[in-house]
């Protein structure tokens, strides 16, 4: 792509990479479904619930490292630096994965048989089970520092090269290994386990490859983790209590529902995850990029490529947000083709995504905030939120089970949407919160919510399947074509394409 800015050829290649994982995600699912179950595959929702608890030990680590070797890019003489921080984190960042991979090992018997409702797997199978997840952990660690100085260094496109090649290779490889070798959970998280540490040494390799090099060897430096211990703190309270409140609602599901049932959840959620796949690139790519913009000054500019990322966020997210919201029976048949877990799943799917889209929204602040290295607001905005939200939370999962806890969901990101935006803006940008909400989120929302409701109400009843999955591609492209029209930066990229 000649001439094309960074961020624009970031935003490109996380888009192509997020894509493919989204797909290969969404693909495999079935299949895992079909040889393991649906019980077992709420165990490999506990595996993605005990690897987002355990993210609190990331210490802010990753985002200040990402943050830190964007701004030494462009600042002189800053190589030996920039090296000494990668080496002197790695430290810090391998012995908290051994750390983690101990406490899971140690903790699996008491999982096994206290906290897990299994009802067709064995206690034994579970604990092995978990004991692999805690090793896989363990090495699978430092991949998430790695990856955030790639990200900091604007190496997004190695990254998603990266990401594409062991994404389809731990997917894609363990349904082959299901399919001719042992159709087990364990055997599962076997090849998980292969594929993690072999993705953590190659994104290490390539961290260390991509940074410039000097004669002087790199060296752990302890003034460095002084020099930067404030960021590091405010991200790691912000990651403790974001931890609570986004994962809370599965280990108290966890523990109430069945394995089943919670396996029900997890799908629903991993559905809604499409949507934190289609923002990340937008925000992975900015957040160096604003970083930039605050260390060299100049308002306007932040401004403008922060409505144009928020723009770019909408497009992308509420077309997809609110078809899935709409559509969810019809779109969990068409995909699984399984009635008994369609009933069960798609209530749930609706009321996650609708709190996902929400989530999604108010992502591109957040990382405004950290651009500037403001903790502060994120933090205390998340201490009230988990006062609010726990006994919330408990009280609407005890009384209404899965749906009472998808319901608190939306109500915690409504909370984001309404009381972080304005605090921010009266520090940060100060004119343009109404555009915001405006511009960036309340024309786009109506639009796509008017246009998706009266296609969904004009769908004509009795349609095979092949004219029913027509007809929702159909309308979320047309959401897509019009929404992109209506906005004033995507409008310009619209013209700009047919007039090539």
């Amino acid at each position: 792509m000649k001439g094309a800015s960074p961020v624009r050829h970031n935003i490109i290649a996380n888009f192509a990479g997020g894509a493919w994982v989204s797909l290969i995600n969404l693909a495999f699912v079935p299949f895992f479904i079909k040889f393991l179950g649906v019980e077992a595959y709420g165990l490999i929702g506990i595996y993605i619930s005990l690897t987002a608890l355990f993210a609190v030990f990331d210490l802010g680590l990753s985002f200040t490292l990402s943050r830190e070797l964007s701004r030494l890019s462009v600042t002189e003489d800053s190589i030996q630096e920039s090296r000494d921080l990668v080496k002197t984190f790695e430290a810090v960042y391998w012995g908290v994965g051994i750390f983690i991979g101990l406490v899971i090992v140690s903790l699996s018997p008491f999982i096994a048989r206290y906290w897990v409702n299994p009802q067709g797997i064995s206690t034994d199978t579970v604990r092995i089970t978990i004991m692999i997840m805690g090793l896989s952990m363990a090495f699978q660690w430092p991949a998430s520092l790695y990856n955030a100085g790639l990200m900091g260094l604007q190496r997004q496109v190695l990254i998603n090269v990266v990401r594409v090649v062991f994404t389809t290779l731990q997917y894609g490889g363990a349904v082959l290994i299901l399919w001719f070798v042992s159709p087990t959970i364990l055997t599962f998280f076997f090849w998980q386990l292969f594929i993690g540490v072999t993705n953590t040494l190659v994104l290490r390799a390539s961290l260390w490859k991509t940074l410039p090099g000097t004669r002087l060897k790199a060296g752990f430096s302890g003034s460095l983790l002084k020099k930067n211990w404030r960021f590091a703190a405010g991200m790691t309270g912000i990651s403790a209590l974001a931890t609570i409140l986004t994962q809370l609602d599965k280990i108290i599901l966890s523990k109430m529902l069945t394995l089943e049932f919670f396996g029900y959840y997890i799908l629903a959620f991993s559905v809604a995850n499409i949507l934190s796949q289609l923002v990340s690139p937008i925000s992975l790519a900015l957040f160096p990029k604003f970083s930039q913009i605050v260390a060299g000054g100049g308002e306007e500019s932040l401004a403008s490529l922060y409505h144009k990322g928020c723009q770019c966020i909408a497009v992308t997210v509420l077309p997809i947000a609110v078809t899935i919201a709409v559509f969810s029976k019809q779109i969990l048949f068409l995909w699984l083709g399984n009635p008994v877990t369609v009933q069960n799943t798609y209530f749930l799917l609706t009321f996650i995504v609708i709190g996902t889209a929400i989530n999604a929204l108010v992502t591109l602040p957040f990382i405004l905030q950290l651009a500037h290295g403001w903790t502060k607001l994120s933090f205390f905005k998340n201490v009230i939120a988990a006062i609010l939200y726990v006994p919330l939370l408990i009280w609407l999962a005890r009384d209404y089970g899965a749906l009472g806890a998808t319901t608190a969901w939306i109500i915690l990101n409504l909370g984001y949407f309404l009381f972080e935006i304005p605090i921010m803006h009266r520090r940060l940008l100060k004119r343009e919160m109404r555009a915001w909400y405006l511009l960036d989120v309340a024309v786009p929302m109506i639009i796509v919510c008017v246009t998706i409701l009266l296609f969904r109400m004009a769908m004509p009843a009795g349609l095979s399947m092949n004219f029913e999955f027509l007809w929702i591609v159909v309308t979320y492209l047309f959401c897509v074509f019009l929404l992109a029209a209506a906005l004033s930066f995507t409008r310009g990229m619209i013209y700009t394409l047919f007039q090539l």
